[in-house]
Formats: structure tokens, sequence, C-alpha cells
């Protein structure tokens, strides 16, 4: 349905990319993105001691891996096909966790951090839940969703935004945010939940359910802040002030200004990762499948990003690709 919001980018690393390493930013962004190699040069002395990486897995997802430690953001990686990029779209489409695909990449999680619950981005969540233990956060909606899946309500904690939880070693700060919108200024599957349903069967029964941020902060290391939907509620933003921003790219101009909100509301962070612009419904493998028609919208962003922010550095990330930042 070409209406639904399709954020979805063409990789055009060899213009847009910018080398990130364990020590900082590289000097140049026109190459194609890369993690450091495995001797890279020594961490500064202020950072915490074990390695903090970045593994895209697609769409907003990530898994970061600190010391013995592992932050999963949106999750999602059965990545079914419901005909959204090859059309007819199908709001029918059945919820198929692909066990096998999830196996092979989660051998833990101690925390899942849940942005909104449509299906691109909860659908794996409760599986992973069940197979690791890990504590799940994310909207009234996403607890009783959970609850629906049969995940204990001990490993479910609803948030709302402006929750600063702290694990150690690291903090995770929830911010308040919003969906973007469509063509038609509307959000694709909206609604909450505020009692848990029945058992979800389709991709139309995992609604919106509000949206939130989070701002990852790791002891002697870099903060980094997460978002699921690309529109902003650039108020909520005071004062975070991360080193990196994973930002969700918008399909349509229906919302006014969002990058300048955005990069202003975050204070311009020094390296901005464009994420949720891949075509989600083909395999995790690189290169990232995308459509040619995006690749406009891309350099659009990037030419914008430059702009808007001009020490910022963009990088284009490929998939499951350890960045330390």
């Amino acid at each position: 349905m070409p209406s639904l919001d399709r954020r979805r980018f063409l990789r055009d690393a060899a213009a847009t990319t910018a080398l990130v390493s364990a020590g900082g930013l590289a000097a140049t962004s026109a190459v194609p993105a890369q993690a450091a190699p495995p001797a890279a040069a020594p961490a500064p002395a202020t950072r915490r001691s074990g390695a903090v990486s970045f593994r895209w897995w697609g769409t907003a997802g990530w898994r970061v891996d600190i010391g013995n430690r592992t932050v999963l953001v949106d999750p999602y990686l059965s990545r079914i096909d419901t005909g959204l990029f090859t059309g007819p779209f199908n709001q029918a489409a059945k919820l198929t966790v692909r066990t096998d695909v999830i196996d092979r990449r989660v051998d833990r999680a101690t925390t899942v951090l849940v942005t909104h619950t449509h299906w691109d981005h909860f659908m794996d969540v409760p599986y992973i839940a069940g197979r690791t233990g890990a504590r799940v956060f994310g909207t009234l909606t996403a607890y009783h969703l959970g609850l629906a899946y049969g995940v204990p309500s001990a490993q479910l904690s609803a948030v709302k935004g402006g929750e600063v939880l702290d694990f150690g070693d690291h903090t995770i700060e929830v911010v308040g945010s919003l969906h973007s919108r469509n063509a038609s200024y509307s959000v694709a599957f909206p609604g909450v939940r505020v009692s848990p349903p029945p058992l979800p069967a389709t991709i139309a029964d995992l609604p919106e359910g509000d949206t939130l941020g989070y701002l990852l902060r790791v002891d002697g290391g870099p903060s980094v802040y997460f978002t699921g939907a690309s529109d902003v509620a650039e108020r909520n933003l005071t004062g975070l002030a991360p080193d990196v921003a994973m930002v969700a790219m918008q399909n349509a101009t229906t919302t006014g200004d969002y990058l300048p909100r955005l990069l202003a509301g975050l204070d311009y962070p020094k390296v901005v990762v464009p994420v949720h612009w891949d075509n989600f419904e083909t395999a995790l493998r690189n290169p990232p499948v995308v459509a040619p028609a995006d690749r406009t919208r891309l350099n659009e962003m990037i030419t914008a990003i430059r702009r808007i922010s001009p020490r910022s550095r963009v990088l284009v990330p490929e998939y499951e690709t350890a960045y330390h930042f």
C-alpha cells in the first residue's frame, strides 16, 4: 500500500559514509561503511574496560554488547513477506516467527527496548524474551501485548518517557516520541492496548501503540540515541546531547522540519546513522536490499544532514557489522 510509511533508502556509501573505530571518528567519509579491524588502535584510557559494539539488524533493530550484557533495540529478524515492497500489501499477513533465523543470532539478551509495537519492531520480541529471559521495556501497549503472548509480567516493564534506568555500567533514558505520518497524514495500524488482547495472529493485530525513543549512556563510553520512527517531539530531547543518533528516515513530507528539529534537539550529534531504509522483507545479508527509487530520498537526507549539521558524520551501516563509537 503506497501510502504507508515505508522508510527505505538506497545505500550510497561511497558518497555518504564515515568510518567509525574504537578510537573515534576516522578522517574520511568517502569509502563504504565498515567495522573497525580487530587490531584497532588502543582505546583512550577514559573509556570503560571491555568492548562496546553496535550491530545493525535492519529496520530500526540493533544488538548492543556491553561487556557481558546485551541490549536489543526493536529486534526484528523474521522479515516476513507482507507485500509491502512488492505489492499488493496484505494487512492480513500472518505473524510467522522464524525461530531458525532468530536462534542463530540471539544467543543472549539482558534487555529489550521496544520503540513501538508495529510488526517490524515487536513481532519477534515475545519469542526472544522467552528464549533469553530478557526484560522487555516498552509502552503500556507493549506490556499488554507481551502478556497476550504469555511473557511473564515479571519480564515486562511499561515505560512512558522520562525514566532513567540504571544498569550499573550503563543507563537507559526513555524519551517520549512520535510515530511518522504517511502521505495521508495518517499512521498505519493506529491504536493502543489498555488490556491484554487475544493472541495476535496478523500484522494488523500489532498497532503502533505510542512511540518511544531511548538514550543509552555507557559508562566511560558513547551515548547513543535510538529512534524507531521518523517524527520527533523535540522538546523532549533537551539536554540529551548524544554522541551518536540512529535516525529513522521519513518517507513523506507531512512531518514539517523533521531533520532540522531532530538534529537541533539532539545538539547536532557527532555521528548520524540512518536506519529503517532497507527492504526488511528480504534476507538479512549484505549488501542490504533497497528499492532503487529511494536513492533520491537517501541523497536528500544526507545533503540535509550535512547542511543542517556540517560537523556530523554520516554512517550508512551494513548488517551485523560491529561498530565501535
